[in-house]
């Protein structure tokens, strides 16, 4: 099939009926819905992407087997312009959205890259794990599909390992012939009620008596006994208008909490089965990590900058910029986003070689910006907040400005050092749907979480340490001291 255009996808969600819930209602058609369809138009408007002729190198790769193109996310790398080449197309597909759409397609397809890569690894269970990863790989890869996951279960008693739960959180419940059958929870699926399909792993820490949920395996979003209850949308299509609220009227991601009841799964789509060693080693064994943080990063990267250049958009609209503690704000941003650009080239001229022979970005530098990143963008929407100040409180709507009688005062009191009332009430209207609506708050909130607990990251960085290189410089300056000398002999140093 190749890569698909934006009406294909959309008339594949139209064509797959799915259990979604949100505001008290089933939707069956996630893809006309007010809740989703917004998102969904940018989804099919970045498959589009991948078929202009300016973007179509950047954004997609020829299949040397059949011909087609397929997005650049699956291509293995084997070379370090292979994986610029890639990170060219992440950053496409990233700054279409200003780097809001934290799960875009491309994020999950470098996750089957990973599992792809390192399928041997699900082999070690027997064959026919490491065969059904490379079907899944290839079948995601031909039909161009967009998956969501959800790897996290119900939150509620964190004490407590999976089995001591029972049925809460996911797991078998039984087997048949040609497959398995699931039932529980998990959380989060983001975009899951505009996902083609859904992945499942588990994140690190099962234990022994875990094994009824220690499962990864891939369900279609349509499959009979899957449903999905969204958290309350911060806009609906058509209830806000798109000059007050230009963000969160376009690229609202709708969260869900995915409930399985009695789902089928066929074998070819169980990809580790009742393995809990392999749970938690699969996040070590694979390049997941270093996949997933490449596209991450290079999205985080579009981000920041956008957050940073609307914070001195703002400080420069009403001349704040003019003073010092302002441009210490604004330099401390700036200094974020040249971290992320030197992350990202560093794990490039470090790339590693995977047991296929294929070439995988450095993880230490990825790791290292995914851990501050959970600090950095909140910071940098709190340094928006405050050179905005009281001025986020009394922009006037878009009808205010239309209103012909008001039209004197709005165009005297609303206008910046350097801007027409119209364009500032406009930038400030930007800023604000970014750093203080619902919309912006969650962006802050997905920031800190999407990695998972960001204290345990950054402890991980320290567990998962090579520390050879501090190591020989501490026993180097230890070496200095010498041996304890006598009173009165001359230091070793003189001598």
């Amino acid at each position: 099939m190749g890569v698909r255009t934006g009406a294909e996808y959309l008339q594949g969600l139209r064509s797959s009926p799915r259990d979604v819930w949100v505001g008290g209602q089933r939707v069956d058609n996630v893809a006309d819905h007010p809740a989703f369809s917004a998102v969904a138009r940018e989804i099919a408007a970045l498959y589009d992407m991948q078929h202009h002729p300016e973007h179509r190198d950047s954004l997609t790769a020829l299949d040397a087997v059949t011909g087609e193109r397929c997005g650049i996310a699956f291509e293995p790398a084997r070379t370090v312009d292979d994986l610029r080449r890639r990170r060219e197309g992440y950053r496409l597909w990233a700054e279409a959205s200003f780097g809001l759409l934290g799960r875009s397609p491309d994020f999950l397809n470098t996750t089957l890259l990973a599992l792809w890569e390192d399928r041997h690894v699900f082999g070690e269970a027997g064959q026919r794990y490491a065969d059904n990863v490379a079907w899944y790989y290839d079948h995601v890869r031909r039909h161009d599909l967009f998956l969501s996951h959800a790897l996290i279960p119900p939150q509620n008693d964190r004490t407590k390992q999976s089995h001591e739960h029972g049925a809460l959180h996911l797991r078998v419940v039984g087997e048949e012939g040609g497959g398995i059958r699931i039932g529980g929870a998990r959380m989060i699926a983001t975009l899951g009620p505009v996902a083609d399909e859904i992945l499942l792993y588990n994140l690190p820490g099962m234990r022994p008596g875990d094994e009824d949920h220690a499962l990864i395996c891939a369900v279609p979003a349509g499959a009979p006994g899957l449903r999905q209850i969204c958290r309350e949308p911060y806009q609906m299509a058509g209830e806000r208008a798109a000059f007050d609220h230009p963000l969160s009227t376009r690229f609202e991601e709708n969260d869900s909490l995915l409930v399985f009841h009695d789902v089928f799964v066929p074998w070819e789509r169980v990809f580790s089965y009742r393995d809990v060693k392999l749970s938690g080693d699969m996040y070590f064994r694979t390049a997941i990590r270093n996949h997933t943080a490449y596209q991450t990063n290079t999205r985080a990267l579009a981000k920041m900058q956008f957050a940073t250049g609307l914070a001195m958009a703002v400080a420069r609209s009403i001349g704040a910029d003019a003073f010092l503690h302002v441009q210490h704000m604004l330099g401390e941003c700036i200094g974020y986003v040249e971290h992320l650009k030197s992350g990202l080239a560093r794990a490039e001229v470090e790339a590693e070689r995977t047991a296929s022979g294929t070439l995988r970005p450095a993880l230490a530098p990825l790791q290292a910006l995914r851990t501050m990143l959970p600090q950095a963008y909140p910071r940098v929407i709190e340094v928006l907040q405050t050179i905005g100040a009281g001025g986020f409180m009394l922009m006037p709507s878009g009808a205010d400005l239309a209103a012909e009688e008001i039209a004197g005062d709005t165009a005297t009191y609303y206008a910046g050092a350097q801007l027409s009332s119209i364009d500032r009430v406009k930038l400030f209207k930007l800023a604000w749907d970014l750093a203080g609506e619902a919309f912006g708050q969650r962006l802050v909130q997905y920031e800190r979480y999407y990695a998972g607990d960001p204290v345990r990251n950054i402890a991980g960085t320290y567990l998962a340490v090579d520390d050879t290189d501090y190591r020989r410089l501490v026993e180097a300056a230890l070496a200095l001291a010498g041996e304890p000398q006598p009173a009165g002999l001359a230091p070793a140093s003189a001598a």
